[in-house]
């Protein structure tokens, strides 16, 4: 490798002659747990249980990122490079591993595997990536330290793992923040405490871990002043959202709601229509339109309530021909679309984003029956249409977020079903990073769509709920039309104060009938 060769060389008996009083035990065994990449998997599944959304979502690019990189090494470039491992003469034999690699030595798969695992865990959160990168730094040079790579070895592998992680952006774009200049504040009550919020938990919503404190407990401890109503058995949710709204209107406080996005989509009608802020807590499966607008714990939202800060947020209306007008927070679907985003999502867990998305496009498209529809005029024969209220990205079958919520336009995609092999090219198509290219797939963003002439479609899809089919849909925006609490981007201040707030104050809970106070006495008869 001529000169460079002879630079790693050296710097490999540089390294080799290191003496650092105690590392030598704890690089080796830190080496040993990262084989197999059993250390990254790990510390994987401990922020999943441990962290939130944001957490989740960081171990799964993470495992990505790691699995790309570890093909790439160990399947492509070892065996084209074939360079032989470092001699151990200069090692002090401390050092030295129990079991010797047999594999070739450039690249260095530990690092690369170690530098795609962080640099995914970074692209969806700075803090965990701070956390992680250290000990991923650790383990690339423990590979060097240990004598069974040279320098070089890990330089490549390093740059091979932040190619891998960066290379899943394109089809599974990070989460980034979008900029405050996109996210217009709007005016919105201060509530410290909570004190005038009125908050409708939908307790039968979303799954909740085992041992986790229920939604009516976290909230009473980050909002002891807020008042809460719980959905009591056989009371009718839309009831308890109007009785709220309309007690929240009469003291001049804001609207809460927690639960999925059935029940944040019904709190928002309620809250435009009164001209309330909405308080918006996660408490579903997938709690698509908490995670875009930006609050993904109860602590966001609590902190953005007590500081008054907010913003504003585009609804998506459905008008049918029969008059009826049926509001919108993320999507209106004709077609298999809801069955497509549960499937993926299952598998996701297991296989990672890109493999569950095509997993889920061919057992989902195998089935699916063409709908007849008029989309502007055009007649088209469609296996699947989705309308967003706003853009979202990646753009293809398996979109995932919206950078910002007041655009003033739909993301309307479908898949063509009027072309020879559909099915075949579409998933083809999505597999390749071409769906852009493809003519069975079309996407297009407009401030309304027409859609005449629904055939074979005996239900859509709002928000997810299924509902029963219309034979025409206007679909429209209506500009601005709600105001959601949301912390500036600056928000870890008032959310460490939330919480420090948390353990101050006397709770109040509100069951239909009944008001149940903090100290556990007995219930008294509203």
């Amino acid at each position: 490798m001529g000169a460079f060769g002879e630079w790693d060389q050296r710097l490999f008996t540089r390294v080799a002659s290191v003496r650092v009083p105690g590392a030598d035990p704890a690089l080796r065994r830190l080496t040993h747990a990262a084989d197999h990449g059993r250390l990254w998997i790990g510390a994987a599944a401990g922020m999943g249980l441990v962290g939130g959304s944001t957490a989740r979502r960081a171990g799964l690019r993470g495992l990505g990122s790691l699995a790309l990189a570890s093909f790439t090494v160990n399947t492509l470039v070892k065996w084209s490079a074939r360079r032989p491992r470092p001699l151990l003469e200069g090692v002090p034999a401390v050092r030295h591993l129990t079991r010797q690699p047999k594999t070739t030595s450039f690249p260095s798969g530990h690092s690369a595997s170690a530098a795609a695992f962080a640099t995914g865990i970074a692209l969806e959160s700075t803090g965990y990536g701070a956390l992680v990168a250290p000990v991923a730094a650790a383990v690339a040079f423990s590979r060097v330290y240990v004598g069974v790579h040279y320098p070089g070895d890990v330089l490549a592998g390093v740059a091979i793992g932040v190619g891998a992680a960066a290379l899943t952006c394109r089809w599974w774009p990070p989460r980034a923040v979008a900029p405050e200049a996109e996210r217009p504040a709007a005016r919105a009550p201060a509530l410290p405490l909570g004190k005038g919020l009125v908050v409708c938990v939908d307790s039968r919503a979303g799954t909740g871990a085992s041992g986790e404190a229920s939604p009516v407990e976290r909230l009473r401890a980050l909002l002891p002043e807020a008042e809460l109503i719980e959905r009591g058995p056989g009371y009718d949710f839309a009831d308890l959202l109007t009785e709220a709204a309309d007690r929240a209107a009469e003291t001049g406080g804001a609207l809460g709601v927690c639960g999925g996005d059935g029940s944040v989509g019904a709190a928002a009608r309620a809250a435009a229509e009164r001209g309330l802020a909405l308080a918006v807590f996660p408490g579903g499966t997938r709690d698509r339109f908490a995670l875009d607008v930006g609050v993904p714990e109860f602590a966001d939202t609590s902190a953005a309530v007590a500081a008054g800060e907010a913003v504003s947020v585009d609804i998506g209306v459905a008008r049918s021909g029969a008059g009826t007008d049926t509001p919108f927070l993320n999507t209106v679907s004709i077609g298999p679309y809801p069955e497509l985003v549960r499937l993926r999502e299952r598998l996701e867990r297991r296989w990672g984003r890109w493999p569950a998305t095509a997993v889920a496009l061919v057992r989902v498209l195998g089935t699916a029956s063409p709908v007849e529809v008029t989309v502007n005029g055009r007649p088209r024969r469609v296996l699947l249409l989705l309308a967003g209220n706003g853009h979202y990205v990646p753009d293809g079958l398996a979109p995932d977020f919206r950078p910002r919520l007041d655009d003033g336009l739909l993301d309307l995609r479908l898949v063509d079903g009027g072309h020879r092999l559909a099915r075949t090219r579409v998933v083809a198509a999505a597999l390749l990073g071409a769906l852009g290219h493809s003519r069975v797939y079309g996407a297009e963003r407009v401030p309304w769509v027409e859609l005449d002439g629904i055939l074979g479609a005996n239900a859509l899809a709002y928000d997810g709920e299924v509902h029963p089919g219309v034979s025409g849909l206007r679909l429209e925006k209506e500009r601005r039309a709600l105001v959601v609490y949301r912390p500036a981007l600056r928000w870890e201040e008032p959310a460490r104060e939330a919480r420090r707030l948390a353990a101050k104050g006397r709770y109040r809970r509100r069951v239909r009938g009944r008001r149940l106070p903090a100290d556990g006495g007995p219930s008294a008869p509203v």
